[in-house]
Parts: C-alpha cells; structure tokens; sequence
C-alpha cells in the first residue's frame, strides 16, 4: 500500500515567536553573580545555594517563556493567521480597519469601535507590548488581531484581503455581540 504523501506546511508570510529562550540564561547568570558575591565576601565558593538559586530562576522563566511562545505567537499563512491557539481563516476576513490614531496629549480621544472587539487568542485582551489590528469578519463580527511589529502584519494581511477600509468609510455599523443575548 502507498502512504498518502504528507502535505507541506505552507511557508509563513509573517512570524512572531512570543518569547525568546534567550531568559532562561538569567538562572545561570544569577548563580555565576552569588558565587562571585560569596568569594569577594571572603566565604570561598560555596554552590549549593548558587545551584538552588540558579534551578529555580530557570524553571520559572522556563515556563514563562513556554506559555508566552504559545499564548503570544502570531503567525500568518497564506490561508490562516494563529494567534496563541487561535486560528482564524483568511478567507473570514472581509477587510482591515484602518490605524489608529495615537494619543498624543491630555485630550486623548474616544478609542476606534474596533479597539473594544474582543482580541484572537485565549488572552483577555491585547497582550502588552503589541498593538491591535481591527479585522471585520464573516457575519459583521469585528476582531483584534495583534502583534509587536503591527505595520508588518497589516502589509501582509492587506496583500491576502483586498478590501482595507480607508479611514471614515465604514458603511454599516458593527453589531455588538452582547445585544443579540440581552433582555434589555
């Protein structure tokens, strides 16, 4: 019997990973620094504290980088953009919300009507350091897409959805997700 042939990932257009292992290198740092602290105070080289010190900080940024390269990675394909463990497909995505403008002074004004959709992922919101893409999709739902390099995603997504809203030309309002459950 043949084996089916297995099929390709296709290659990313865009890529953030999340976090980088690169954290996990304090735990050692951290016990190299105690042990010259030890040996300046005149204690000799003593490492089993240093060794403690050094198991527990990795371990614990090793887990946080873990759950930041899967709650926080974005990657866009051809065909689908992950946000975390959330996968949208491209072909739900009716068009992209212009930029918002940045606050720029006491009067800052009122957020977009797309800055308030719930954000993709798993995550309550925007994660910090990365900056909301509004997408309008199938249904006239409104999402948040995001990533640290923001004009980069947006260029991509703009190549793969043709309609990017120019600003002040949104033609039918949103419907907010809540009032279809509502009594009121």
């Amino acid at each position: 019997m043949s084996e089916p042939a297995p099929t390709a990932q296709p290659a990313p257009l865009f890529f953030e990973c999340g976090a980088s292992w690169w954290w996990v290198l304090f735990g050692p740092v951290a016990a190299g620094l105690l042990l010259l602290i030890q040996n300046s105070g005149g204690y000799g080289y003593q490492p089993l504290m240093p060794a403690v010190l050094m198991v527990l900080v990795s371990t614990m940024l090793a887990i946080q980088v873990k759950a930041a390269r899967i709650h926080t990675s974005v990657e866009l394909t051809a065909t689908t953009l992950r946000q975390g463990t959330e996968t949208l497909r491209i072909a739900d995505i009716v068009m992209i919300y212009p930029e918002a403008k940045r606050p720029t002074g006491w009067g800052k004004p009122q957020p977009e009507k797309w800055q308030e959709a719930r954000a993709l992922g798993e995550l309550s919101g925007v994660p910090r350091r990365r900056v909301g893409i509004g997408l309008r999709l199938t249904g006239r739902r409104t999402v948040q897409a995001w990533a640290r390099d923001h004009r980069r995603l947006r260029a991509a997504l703009t190549d793969l959805v043709p309609e990017a809203v120019p600003p002040g030309a949104l033609i039918e309002p949103d419907l907010d997700d809540d009032a279809e459950e509502s009594s009121w």
